[in-house]
């Protein structure tokens, strides 16, 4: 990954002649009902996280038929497959979350979700409300295209299918640090990284990308203020860990303002939860206290933990009171290698065409595809989904009951996983 880019420009340059190239998009229209097919069905079959079970049979069912070595029941119900090109290379890796969310769908399209399930104590649908479908179906036509030219392929695909995204069931572990624990990159060893995600922020057929920090890390926090409970017309008689909280939530939002240098990177600190008390005159024992962090400079995120600790403990003291801080760590920081980013723009371009590839802001949602990208070099990219007709100020948005993927936009992601993985391959094929 240290060569220049002026090598590897090279490189690209002689893939003009690579009889997969040219075969492409050829390739990418023979899938594309299958791929909408499969979303389809996905669509209407969803699964949460963990419980993947009916889309990964059928992912390792595809995977199979196409001669690939596969490998299953990774992290419960991750599946990988192999795909081994007939010349020497690299490895490089391609990853597509599986698990859908606990909405009820509300969208109006004939592949509508009907699933139910209990979620947490409740009553509530199962939806693909975040596209990961999209991702499944997409990954597969890529790997059946990909299957259809190893013969040209210098090195290998991994194609990565991944449960638990939007995070695990309580008290479970998953997603990609499950399947990083359980040890997929010691097996498999690849040498850099994609992932793509269909998003309704962008029009259809169009790519966003982004070098450096691009999606925030997540991390939760909880704080419980221990007072003692009085009257509410005699509070000096106890401690109140309502008027302590109330400190502490200043005190917290002051930190991004006010210790953090924001010019390094952005961060955010929200609390989303206040609970405590029974009745109006009755100060209570305790406070409960419930929020997120999101940033994007991890030496920045190690700070802010700390200052939450300090200040909610000291706000608390010096009220007569005591505070409890838990951290809860998230995902990390998503950040694409800005050498691998320059390296593959044109790539990106390809399969986009020169003006639909657009270089995004910022964004403070997070993507557990951060701990691949903490592993190796990676770069992840968007996927636009809205019709060109519509407003993207207005239209629903990912996680939405009402959120609309256009399966217009399918044939360029499947084609952007494919151009990335052939021609990293091809550029690297020296390596």
């Amino acid at each position: 990954m240290k060569r220049s880019l002026i090598s590897l420009a090279i490189g690209l340059a002689a893939f003009g002649t690579f009889n997969a190239s040219a075969n492409l998009d050829q390739q990418i229209k023979s899938v594309e009902q299958q791929v909408i097919k499969w979303r389809r069905d996905f669509h209407q079959n969803p699964e949460l996280g963990n419980r993947e079970t009916r889309t990964a049979g059928i992912v390792a069912k595809h995977l199979k038929t196409l001669g690939m070595q596969v490998q299953t029941d990774i992290a419960y119900t991750g599946v990988i497959g192999i795909l081994k090109g007939s010349k020497p290379g690299p490895t490089v890796m391609l990853r597509a979350d599986m698990d859908a969310l606990p909405v009820t769908e509300k969208a109006d399209v004939e592949f509508k979700s009907t699933k139910t399930t209990n979620y947490r104590g409740v009553d509530v649908g199962v939806m693909h409300a975040c596209g990961h479908d999209t991702h499944v179906a997409m990954l597969m036509g890529a790997a059946e295209v990909l299957a259809n030219i190893k013969d040209e392929l210098h090195g290998n695909v991994m194609f990565v299918f991944q449960p638990a995204e939007e995070g695990a069931p309580e008290g479970e572990e998953g997603g990609a640090e499950l399947m990083l624990k359980e040890g997929i990159f010691e097996k498999y060893k690849p040498d850099a990284a994609f992932g793509l995600h269909i998003t309704s922020g962008l029009h259809s057929g169009q790519i966003g990308y982004r070098s450096g920090p691009f999606m925030a890390s997540s991390d939760r926090f909880e704080i419980t203020v221990h007072g003692r409970q009085a009257h509410g017309s005699a509070p000096w008689t106890g401690v109140d860990p309502i008027a302590a909280a109330a400190q502490i939530v200043t005190g917290v939002n002051h930190i991004v303002s006010r210790q953090i240098n924001i010019t390094k990177e952005p961060a955010i600190v929200s609390f989303g939860k206040i609970a405590g008390g029974v009745r109006n005159n009755i100060i209570p024992e305790e406070v409960e206290m419930v929020g997120t962090i999101r940033n994007f400079d991890m030496d920045n995120r190690a700070q802010i933990f700390e200052k939450i600790k300090t200040t909610a403990t000291h706000i608390a003291q010096a009220s007569g009171a005591t505070a409890d801080v838990h951290i809860h760590e998230g995902y990390p920081v998503t950040v694409n290698n800005p050498v691998l980013t320059a390296e593959m723009l044109p790539s990106l371009k390809k399969a986009a065409g020169e003006n639909n590839v657009i270089e995004m802001s910022k964004i403070t949602g997070a993507e557990d595809f951060s701990f691949y990208a903490l592993e190796i070099p990676s770069v992840f990219v968007f996927l636009g989904g809205t019709p060109a007709d519509q407003d993207l100020a207005t239209v629903a948005s990912n996680h939405s009951p009402y959120f609309y993927a256009d399966e217009s936009s399918f044939k360029v992601g499947t084609k952007a996983l494919s151009q990335l993985a052939i021609d990293y391959l091809n550029a690297n094929k020296n390596k």
